[in-house]
């Protein structure tokens, strides 16, 4: 029978379980420390206290010190045998290292503060300064493990097109670390700091925040991108639709959620030292905020153009909305230096806005006037600038503010005079110039009726938009409104008596009647010119353009309220003149009724056919 199979034999340890078995021996020696060090810890203590005021005399190092840090040291061997550790072992160790390291470092300066210069001095301090190098990079690692391991990781949703930034959600979970995980890193933090390895421990925390920042930005949808890239390579399109909301959404955040979030966690972290969580949570969010500031100066600096206008006021009112909420956030002194950096990045905004919006002028003053528009409709130009401007005049409140403190532009006296700001005045001028534009382009219409016809449709459009704003309507004062209205009622006027003053002389009493008596050949020629006259000016006006439906029919109704009263008295008192049958045809096309339905196709843009050749 073999040597195994004997009954009652026990079969030996495998490989893998003795390599556990040694493992399991090792961590709990390491995490449980030997008996007789709680002992000398006791010891040690003993004498920091009794030592820990005198200074400058010489002291006697008691034989348990070097047998303290042999202790130490073992443990300290044992430990660096431990495989890598889960952050959650971290919590679960007993805290003989945090104390460990506190009593090597209160040695390290009573014997750096007294007068006991000999051999065995130097030699235990120098051993003591290899010890506290060795434990303090086991508390550099659990803190590292610590800070990047236990973090509860961002899962952010980037901001989409036409959401606002009040939509677009935060991550609530941040900084994303428990109290327990906060509460010992603050442990390790501090046993750092008190023994002078303040670059160590800093260097650890601001890389890996500065690493979560960036993990935040990018799921925010925010692209770290040059100045001359932005400038240079980057589509404006893609700058409008996806990076500069991208950037506004990344700085409110920062501003409102993250940026208190980190601090909160650095003066818990380091709560024994809140000057140097001050200097960190200063240096890493300036390390967020420059480059954001920099992404503005780029915007600024791309090419102008008239649809760049509103991103960049929403990146200025971004900047602008932010200052308030650094007070709370930093030091008045590192307040105050990003406060400098923000203004100088908004001012370069400011400057650039008023460049694009005094631009309209120019856009205005190089219009060509060399062909009307057909139809004497609406002109293009006109409608451009109008939309533009309701749309600049959501901005209102930030133009104004960008004008007041950026804008050097000189106006006219009389501008100045009725504008109640800079903003208006610049509004005011452009409305003059184009005033202006759209007189030289009336003059080409050869027909007087059609050119006041086109300023009277322009300016009701202007009017009508002017008035549909809140903020244009604030801008341009009731004075103008005023005279505008009276404007247009003169080119109606105007347009009217070209049109259909003409038309009434037909219609008049006048010379019909000599010596009691109708004069059949002179009321004959009355209305064959009325036919000729209301058919030529149906046939033209109907392929007019009046696309505001209120203006059309305020014209149908004024031009009907002239004619068809006055047509209808002279039909109704000269008709029986005529003899009856063809020759009433002939002459009396036109019931007062078909007079009411030609006005109705006036003005709708469709030349329409003859009414003679309808008749026929």
């Amino acid at each position: 029978m073999d040597k195994n199979s004997t009954a009652g034999e026990q079969q030996p340890p495998s490989e893998n379980e003795t390599e556990e078995e040694k493992k399991k021996e090792t961590i709990e020696t390491a995490e449980s420390p030997p008996r007789n060090l709680d002992k000398i810890s006791n010891d040690i203590d003993q004498f920091l206290v009794a030592n820990e005021n005198v200074d400058g005399v010489s002291i006697e190092i008691p034989g348990y010190v070097e047998k303290f840090l042999d202790l130490v040291t073992d443990n300290l061997a044992k430990c660096g045998t431990e495989s890598k550790v889960k952050w959650e072992e971290i919590l679960e160790k007993d805290s003989w290292l945090l104390e460990s390291v506190n009593r090597i470092t209160k040695l390290k300066k009573i014997l750096t503060h007294h007068d006991h210069e000999n051999e065995k001095r130097d030699s235990i301090s120098n051993r003591i300064g290899v010890i506290q190098q060795k434990a303090m990079s086991f508390l550099e690692e659990d803190f590292r493990l610590l800070i990047e391991d236990s973090r509860i990781p961002t899962n952010l949703n980037p901001q989409k097109e036409g959401e606002s930034s009040d939509q677009v959600e935060s991550d609530k979970n941040f900084p994303g670390y428990t109290d327990e995980v906060i509460a010992c890193m603050s442990k390790i933090a501090g046993e750092m700091l008190n023994g002078g390895y303040e670059s160590e421990i800093c260097q650890v925390y601001i890389v890996v925040r500065r690493t979560a920042f960036e993990e935040i930005q990018q799921q925010l949808g925010l692209e770290r991108i040059s100045i001359d890239d932005m400038v240079q390579k980057v589509q404006w399109e893609i700058l409008a639709r996806d990076m500069i909301p991208a950037w506004t959404n990344t700085f409110r955040q920062c501003t409102g959620v993250y940026f208190p979030g980190e601090k909160k966690l650095a003066e818990a972290v380091f709560s024994s030292h809140l000057n140097v969580a001050e200097g960190l949570f200063s240096s890493l969010s300036r390390g967020v905020v420059i480059p954001l500031l920099n992404f503005a100066e780029g915007a600024a600096m791309t090419k102008r153009a008239g649809e760049k206008l509103f991103k960049l006021l929403d990146m200025y009112e971004t900047l602008r909305d932010i200052i308030p909420k650094l007070d709370g956030l930093f030091p008045e002194e590192s307040s105050e230096e990003l406060k400098t950096e923000i203004d100088l990045a908004k001012a370069r905004l400011g400057e650039t806005i008023i460049s694009i919006f005094c631009d309209l002028e120019n856009q205005i003053k190089s219009e060509p006037a060399k062909n009307p528009v057909p139809g004497g409709a609406v002109h293009p130009l006109t409608r451009y600038i109008m939309n533009y401007l309701n749309i600049a005049g959501d901005y209102k409140e930030t133009l104004e503010q960008v004008f007041k403190e950026h804008s050097k532009i000189q106006h006219s006296e009389n501008i100045i005079k009725e504008a109640s700001s800079p903003f208006a005045a610049q509004v005011m001028r452009v409305m003059e110039l184009l005033d202006d534009s759209l007189d030289g382009k009336a003059k080409l219409y050869r027909d007087v009726s059609l050119s006041n016809f086109f300023m009277m449709n322009n300016g009701r459009y202007i009017l009508q938009k002017i008035k549909g704003s809140t903020e244009l309507s604030q801008l341009m004062g009731e004075t103008w409104c005023r005279r505008k209205s009276s404007e247009l009622r003169n080119y109606h006027k105007t347009y009217q008596r070209e049109t259909w003053n003409k038309v009434l002389t037909c219609l008049s009493h006048e010379g019909l009647n000599v010596n009691g008596k109708v004069q059949k050949p002179v009321l004959k020629e009355r209305f064959k010119s009325f036919n000729s006259m209301f058919d030529e000016i149906h046939k033209t006006q109907s392929s007019w353009v009046v696309k505001d439906e209120q203006l059309q029919s305020e014209l149908r109704v004024s031009i009907s309220a002239v004619v068809i009263p006055a047509y209808r008295a002279f039909v109704g008192r000269f008709s029986q003149n005529l003899s009856a049958g063809r020759q009433t045809e002939k002459y009396i096309k036109y019931q007062p009724e078909d007079i009411e339905t030609y006005i109705d196709e006036l003005f709708d843009g469709k030349p329409h056919q003859s009414i003679g050749k309808r008749k026929t």
